[in-house]
């Protein structure tokens, strides 16, 4: 027990890293220590890696760095995928004195409690095989939108991806758990959840040993439907290929789970798609978008795409943009290909020169801003439910419909964490949509 002890944490990545930092977060407060912000020169620094973000290396120094100036005898801790990618680089960045791989971030106040600043970094970190556990998590500090995780790990094997290396085979939380912390979170106020994973669609393994399928994440879909929980569920970055048709049906059907998909797509050419060895190919994923289209016409569709991967001719690049151009979809999160060691793509040849990767970017994101300022002109007129959030950005606050616009309205704290039926006006310069709304009518 540390009662004396102030500790911060700093978290780079997925919204998955965020709900297990919160996660270990309340292990600590449990275990004693006082959670306090970066810059309230903390005793200790808990820093939440990741492994997919470009440079990961130089952010983890850099967050390092800045932790040591603002108190330079602080115990620094340094978990996540890129400490079990690679423990003894991180051990090797000056002021490092604890690195926990992926068995042991959740044991993070065992090894903390007795720690104070090594002249040699205590590393632990087993072989990812090893890794068999799912532990539970969920974000906190925000009670508007919780991140629960239900799945962890990935079997499979694209050649550009180190997180099946950083986090383990599939696995997932057992359904019982996952309604019941549904139902606990919705005891303690939130309004929304947003159910993530690393591979969401593959939820079912509940041992990684035995790797054998128990459920999927469409029964899991139909149980909280059935059951008690936040009167929003939204449902995190599904692959393609995993998006079953029933599901589809269930959203477009539902009380509860909201009309909005993030659908992996990495490129629109088939030629590329085999290259990174996903599991689908073009015509599968427009299957999938005609669908949802068809059954529920004002759902938002996200999109992930790479650009730039080893063997994407200026015709391949093409195919991608132009097979997005045609696609009904909202919005893209597009991705420059960086590489990665020990994965396949990272010896490949015909690199693209990164110069012309950036230019694919910046076109992709351009197409990106037309998509979604569409589908914001689509919903203008329209009444929708806003969960409104608690930021006050120059007298102005914002909050997401259903069908996740963003709109913006006066600041006024009475909307914190309430759902109130707005009529879509305007989009403003910043791109997102003004408001009104009657005070006296909020959603059940």
């Amino acid at each position: 027990m540390n009662s004396n002890r102030t500790i911060a944490f700093h978290t780079l990545g997925c919204k998955l890293n965020f709900a297990e930092t919160s996660a270990i977060g309340r292990q600590l407060t449990e275990s004693g220590y006082r959670k306090v912000g970066f810059e309230e020169n903390p005793d200790v620094f808990l820093i939440n890696t990741c492994s997919v973000t470009e440079n990961a290396d130089r952010e983890c120094r850099s967050i390092v760095n800045k932790a040591l100036a603002i108190n330079p005898d602080a115990i620094i801790a340094v978990t996540g995928c890129f400490a079990q990618l690679k423990p003894e680089f991180i051990a090797g960045i000056p002021g490092v004195d604890l690195v926990l791989g992926a068995s042991e971030k959740f044991n993070a106040p065992k090894y903390l409690d007795d720690l104070h600043v090594k002249s040699v970094p205590l590393i632990k970190a087993c072989d990812i095989n090893d890794v068999h556990e799912f532990n539970s998590s969920w974000s906190a500090g925000d009670r508007t939108r919780v991140f629960l995780k239900v799945q962890d790990g990935c079997d499979y094997s694209c050649t550009f991806c180190t997180i099946p290396a950083a986090r383990g085979n599939s696995r997932s939380n057992s359904i019982q758990n996952v309604l019941h912390e549904l139902n606990e979170l919705e005891i303690a106020g939130a309004r929304e959840v947003v159910l993530t994973g690393i591979n969401l669609g593959d939820y079912g393994i509940f041992d990684s040993r035995l790797g054998v399928r128990e459920s999927s994440f469409t029964e899991l879909a139909q149980l909280i439907e059935q059951n008690n929980s936040p009167e929003r569920i939204r449902i995190s970055s599904i692959e393609p290929n995993l998006l079953e048709p029933e599901l589809i049906s269930l959203v477009a059907n539902s009380n509860k789970f909201v009309p909005h998909f993030h659908i992996p797509l990495q490129s629109g050419s088939d030629t590329i798609l085999r290259k990174m060895r996903r599991r689908y190919l073009t015509a599968l994923y427009a299957e999938r978008i005609s669908t949802i289209k068809t059954l529920i016409p004002d759902c938002c569709i996200g999109v992930d795409v790479i650009t730039g991967f080893p063997g994407e001719s200026e015709t391949e690049f093409l195919e991608t943009y132009n097979f997005l151009n045609q696609l009904n979809v909202s919005y893209l999160h597009v991705f420059t290909y960086s590489e990665r060691d020990n994965t396949l793509a990272d010896s490949m040849q015909d690199v693209v020169p990164m110069a012309i990767r950036k230019e694919r970017t910046k076109m992709l994101r351009i197409l990106s801003a037309k998509k979604q300022r569409a589908f914001y002109e689509q919903n203008l007129g329209t009444d929708r439910k806003v969960l409104f959030e608690a930021d006050n950005k120059q007298g102005w606050m914002h909050g997401f419909t259903e069908n996740y616009v963003k709109v913006r309205t006066p600041y006024n704290p009475e909307l914190i964490n309430r759902i109130i039926i707005c009529r879509l006006d305007s989009i403003d310069e910043s791109g997102d949509v003004n408001v009104t709304h009657n005070e006296t009518v909020f959603a059940v």
